[in-house]
């Protein structure tokens, strides 16, 4: 009996996993949410319009999902992509796309317009300072305005606050999408 005793403990402290002093980030918790949609039904989607990609929340990392938005595939007005697109990434997801656990951070009070006249060109205006945002809710926004070759300026995205503050270039990267709290800021920019 003692030597079943002893032979469980030695089983259950061999498990591999070693404890530490130091906190170790082993990155997002493992999640059973699939983060996948079924294919789409071509039937709902809307006959006019352009196809997008629009970021979304899924288990602590950004993932697309497609849309349509009634704009002229052959537009180049920014702010009516601008606007269509935060429309999209504010808006709470559909119901399959809830249940796949997916959601959103971008608050359905933030308005887009064009930059202030001193801004360099492509500037966009928020209603709230970029860095008053929820990280993931300007990671959702930065990610998905940086799919439209109309919102990308230099290679980034560049967004400004309501005030007289200098906007500032924004990327999505790789990192940004696997971690929405990380949105690379390239600082003021100074580019006319």
């Amino acid at each position: 009996m003692l030597a079943a005793a002893l032979a469980g403990v030695a089983l259950l402290s061999g498990c591999g996993i070693r404890t530490t002093s130091v906190p170790v980030d082993a990155g997002a918790a493992p999640s059973r949410v699939p983060c996948r949609l079924s294919s789409p039904d071509s039937a709902t989607k809307a006959l006019d319009g352009i196809e997008v990609d629009v970021y979304l929340v899924c288990a602590s990392q950004l993932v697309t999902v497609d849309r349509t938005v009634p704009v002229p595939a052959t537009t180049s007005d920014r702010l009516l992509v601008a606007r269509a697109l935060l429309d999209e990434v504010q808006s709470p997801p559909p119901a399959d796309e809830r249940r796949a656990g997916f959601s959103t951070a971008v608050p359905t009070s933030l308005r887009v317009t064009g930059g202030h006249r001193s801004d360099p060109r492509g500037t966009l205006r928020l209603s709230t300072q970029p860095e008053d945002l929820s990280a993931e809710a300007l990671a959702q926004l930065v990610c998905t305005y940086a799919e439209s070759d109309v919102l990308v300026s230099a290679g980034t995205v560049v967004l400004g606050g309501p005030g007289n503050y200098a906007p500032r270039g924004y990327l999505c990267t790789t990192e940004t999408k696997a971690r929405p709290q990380d949105v690379p800021t390239l600082g003021a920019v100074e580019l006319r």
